[in-house]
């Protein structure tokens, strides 16, 4: 088997040829240990600090027992303050208060049973999920409920509180869509190839063709 440069399994990917690894680039899944989160290989988070629980600042009301999910597919690139807002930050909007009583008024005698019913209430949105190679900008926000789809790109700063279509480009606040990356008859072939699917030596042999803008090479690779 040919010997690959890519490796899903470092957790700084990025070395200097001087071997120097650049610790503030990881490979998420190889930092974050969270039950309700799965991410998708090389998606990798480039921020300007060594954080000690990428979990926690990525998705910060993201909780074991959260009915949520967050899912983030493969060779995604996420940029330096991206915050990801889950369902589970939400208050309950039914009654004439938002304030979260249940959850300053906890005694040892409360249950798992009961702290699982904190976070369930009519109106809640549901997993949050990202595509594969989308690139969400500098200290942008994506907020609960939202589906991203594969290629697209987030501008700095948006805030998402809509769905995103495949190979859009989205910026603001609240974001909307700027332009679509390629024609929709590209588009729809992007998404048959799925080249993010390839095993690592393929991908590593079609890179000119995978950063062309040529559909025709692509697909007779």
């Amino acid at each position: 088997m040919k010997t690959t440069l890519l490796n899903p399994t470092k957790k700084y990917p990025m070395v200097l040829p001087d071997g120097t690894e650049i610790k503030t680039v990881v490979y998420l899944n190889q930092v974050v240990d969270h039950p309700r989160i799965e991410i998708g290989d090389y998606s990798y988070f480039g921020h300007f600090e060594v954080l000690e629980d990428y979990a926690s600042f990525l998705a910060p009301y993201l909780f074991p027992p959260s009915p949520e999910k967050l899912i983030i597919g493969k060779f995604c690139q996420i940029a330096h303050g991206v915050r990801i807002i889950t369902s589970s930050a939400n208050h309950n909007m039914n009654g004439f208060s938002t304030f979260p009583f249940n959850n300053f008024m906890m005694t040892p005698e409360t249950t798992p049973e009961e702290i699982e019913a904190m976070f369930k209430f009519p109106g809640k949105k549901g997993d949050t999920m990202i595509g594969n190679d989308v690139w969400i900008g500098m200290e942008a926000i994506i907020m609960p409920g939202v589906t991203i789809g594969d290629g697209a790109i987030i501008g700095a700063r948006s805030v998402v509180v809509n769905d995103v279509e495949p190979y859009t480009i989205v910026g603001g606040n609240p974001a909307k869509t700027l332009k679509k990356r390629f024609p929709e008859k590209d588009i729809k072939t992007l998404l048959t190839i799925k080249w993010w699917n390839w095993e690592v030596e393929k991908i590593e042999q079609n890179l000119d063709a995978i950063l062309s803008t040529n559909i025709e090479k692509l697909r007779k690779t």
